[in-house]
């Protein structure tokens, strides 16, 4: 039994993988193609596109990997019926449940692989990403953290906690050091917008510091002489997909202890959670194909049913994740739903094997 357990799960391993790296080519031939339109804007030059390419590909791995674990395992497992080696298993005396538990247990494998790239390395390659992008296209050192966006500006270190659009800020610090690096002045805005090539910033409060004394001073509006430019604000925001489960956990707390919308977060917190759940529903609905309905199907055929299924389910996710938003469904049930779904049709098709 560990022999042919190995087998199995060797076979899905090669067609899985297999699969990933045809997906993620794909996927970053699109991305390269739109990012070439961004070419010699600032030092983005082809180099640069390659990296930020190669490093946006985990994250890619990562998302694609339950259709690429539904496609491969149906391929890997179709060639092992077209060969007769499922019949040949099934005359030895092998369960249809035992050949359903080996294709589990390669599904686990798997996942904990999907889980190493999605929360230890795909969240750490996308932040780098977007702040090479940004500093790369605006000649503009940027950086992000959950608690607000980072920039350079001359003498100045600018925080910005929200960040509603390219043209419109808030919760802005903004810290001015003097020419021997000591802080000269800190100065505060409750928001900032962008308005005909200039920066204003409302209820600014600055205040600054000089050696005997320290000066305070409050006015409603005022011209906030920045170089940022808004297009490198509208890259480096924070995501749901630059962040790990604990990141999005941290930061949905975040929003919710100052009384912002944490929704978007929320489903992609409960997503990333019922991921590794979805990969094993991919490989369980492989099984009723290869088993019963299969045999006479041509790879062709098999391959197209696996692609249908995996980019169905993509739809569906993210057609129930926008709905989900846009009328405040609870985030949990929005991404459990379609997950459910097919695991449903998975147990149907399970259960006619027998």
């Amino acid at each position: 039994m560990g022999v042919l357990n190995r087998y199995i799960a060797i076979e899905i391993f090669k067609g899985t993988f297999v699969c990933a790296v045809i997906l993620v080519a794909l996927v970053d031939f699109f991305t390269l193609a739109d990012e070439l339109r961004a070419l010699g804007k600032g030092s983005y030059g082809l180099k640069k596109i390659f990296m930020y390419v190669a490093l946006t590909s985990p994250r890619v791995f990562y998302d694609l990997f339950p259709s690429a674990a539904l496609v491969g395992t149906m391929f890997s497992m179709g060639s092992m019926a077209n060969n007769r080696e499922i019949v040949a298993m099934r005359s030895a005396g092998i369960s249809v449940f035992h050949i359903i538990w080996a294709v589990m247990r390669a599904g686990l494998v798997l996942v904990a692989i999907a889980l190493i790239v999605g929360e230890l390395i795909a969240p750490i390659s996308e932040r780098w990403a977007k702040e090479f992008k940004a500093t790369a296209q605006n000649d503009q050192v940027a950086s992000w953290s959950i608690y607000g966006f980072w920039t350079r500006d001359g003498n100045s270190f600018i925080n910005i906690r929200q960040i509603y659009d390219r043209n419109s800020l808030g919760d802005i610090s903004i810290y001015k050091l003097d020419d021997n690096q000591q802080l000269e002045s800190l100065s505060h805005a409750d928001r900032a917008t962008y308005d005909d090539g200039k920066w204003l910033l409302d209820q600014r409060e600055e205040t600054e510091i000089r050696p005997d004394r320290v000066i305070v001073a409050k006015t409603g509006r005022s011209i906030w002489n920045s170089e940022i430019d808004p297009e490198l604000l509208s890259v480096v925001v924070v995501r749901p997909d630059n962040l790990s489960v604990y990141g999005l956990a941290k930061y949905i707390q975040f929003l919710q202890d100052n009384g912002q919308q944490s929704e978007q977060f929320e489903l992609a917190l409960w997503g990333r959670i019922i991921n590794p759940f979805v990969t094993l529903v991919m490989l369980l609905i492989t099984v009723p194909f290869i088993l019963n309905v299969s045999r006479t199907m041509s790879m062709g055929q098999r391959v197209m049913i696996g692609v249908v299924i995996g980019l169905g389910f993509i739809l569906i996710d993210r057609l129930v994740g926008h709905i989900g938003l846009v009328y405040h469904l609870d985030p949990f049930a929005a991404a459990i739903i379609p997950g459910g779904v097919f695991f449903i049709l998975a147990l149907i098709l399970t259960r006619r094997i027998y």
